[in-house]
């Protein structure tokens, strides 16, 4: 069944309403028409998954911070299959294994190395060592493998070391789910996902058209512009080999970043041919910085992105007291120290492509022939000012709505 563009979601929920359940069927637990907490549930013949358990971190923590889903309905989630340890997509682990969740957990293993980190920073310590303590099984991409009905494939995103894509299908139907994806990234591979019927894009940075390379180029434009140094807070997965592979200068980093670093970028498999030699000379010749010394005269990577965990929280509040320039380069949530900042013309800002262009989201889905195309990642404003170039994308879904595939 074809579903017309734009549809509102009572109408699809009428519609899911009306059918048996015999088909594949998709609800929205957070993630789409929103930002953050991306959780999508998948149902086939009585088997039922969530892609991703993330948090938002621009809401209190509380019922919005969390996905919106009930106790009883996580006792009945056969397995969950988490696309990359970041915050927006796996730091509600432990909230779901303490509100009821026993089934199986699915990630690769360089996601179940980051994760641990992640929770600290985003997590209780109760939910953390839930996580912590529960067994994992290993998703390696290109090795397909099955839970109940539904047989799955997974694909490098491009995105972060250890980050995956997933194909599902069961009872004739193929569903796509991007997680976080970048088709043409410098450093890390993209695998092209196969044919779908429904798909759901990354559409973290929506209507933008901006090339990644005229991005790119921004940021090393105004980093010659302060010689002198500047703070770059940024995840530690992904974005920062990205932009250590970028600046061809001075670099510094926190110590307790050099592990994880060196780790992702020994992770051959996930990169582009030829691009870990680069990055190991850079990382190898990054200054240390730590807390309570001066800012160094170098381009300071520190994580986490926002200021909300890691050895930026305290690198924000230096940088702000000594007038040290900061750049910000990826998303910016409300409340968070990254967005004080920048409110207060202290931070500069200049998206870094991690997430995929519009242009790059239309052709994935041309790529894929879907018939029907849902944006997670963006509120329903921006997924509606993507129909224009995406004309068989759904707008108009929110957590709670439920579609057939």
């Amino acid at each position: 069944m074809f579903f017309a563009p734009r549809r509102k979601a009572n109408e699809i929920d009428d519609d899911c309403r009306r059918h048996e359940t015999g088909r594949m069927r998709l609800t929205i637990h957070g993630g789409v028409g929103e930002k953050g907490r991306t959780c999508i549930g998948v149902e086939a013949a009585g088997t039922r998954l969530l892609l991703d358990v993330g948090v938002d971190t621009s809401a209190p923590r509380g019922p919005r911070y969390y996905p919106a889903i009930t106790p009883e309905e996580l006792r009945q989630i056969d397995a969950i299959i988490v696309t990359h340890a970041h915050e927006d997509h796996i730091a509600a682990l432990g909230w779901c294994l303490a509100n009821g969740f026993a089934g199986r957990i699915l990630m690769t293993a360089e996601s179940a190395a980051e994760t641990i980190m992640t929770l600290a920073a985003y997590a209780t310590p109760q939910e953390r060592a839930l996580a912590e303590n529960a067994p994992v099984e290993t998703i390696v991409p290109g090795r397909d493998f099955a839970i109940g009905p539904l047989a799955i494939r997974t694909g490098r995103s491009g995105h972060v070391v250890g980050g995956v894509w997933c194909h599902l299908s069961a009872e004739g139907r193929r569903l796509g789910y991007c997680g976080d994806v970048v088709p043409d990234s410098p450093v890390l591979a993209m695998d092209p996902l196969p044919p779908c019927d429904l798909l759901l894009v990354d559409a973290s940075y929506g209507a933008d058209k901006v090339p990644a390379a005229t991005r790119a180029a921004a940021i090393t434009g105004w980093l010659g512009q302060h010689p002198q140094g500047a703070l770059l807070p940024t995840p530690l997965s992904g974005r920062s080999i990205e932009l250590i592979g970028l600046i061809d200068g001075p670099i510094a980093i926190h110590p307790s970043m050099r592990e994880a670093l060196a780790g992702q970028i020994a992770a051959g498999n996930w990169l582009k041919p030829g691009i870990a030699e680069v990055l190991s000379h850079r990382l190898a010749g990054a200054l240390l910085w730590e807390e309570g010394q001066p800012l160094p005269p170098a381009a300071l990577l520190c994580n986490d992105g926002m200021g909300l965990a890691g050895p930026s929280k305290a690198a924000l509040i230096q940088a702000e007291r000594e007038g040290q320039p900061v750049l910000l380069t990826g998303h910016i949530p409300k409340g968070s120290p990254a967005e004080a900042l920048h409110a207060a013309g202290k931070a500069e800002w200049l998206r870094f492509p991690t997430h995929p262009t519009l242009q790059e989201n239309a052709a994935i889905v041309s790529a894929t022939g879907a018939g029907r195309v849902l944006a997670h990642s963006c509120d329903a404003a921006m997924a509606r000012s993507l129909t224009g170039d995406i004309p068989n994308l759904i707008a108009d879904l929110a957590p709670g709505n439920t579609i057939q595939i």
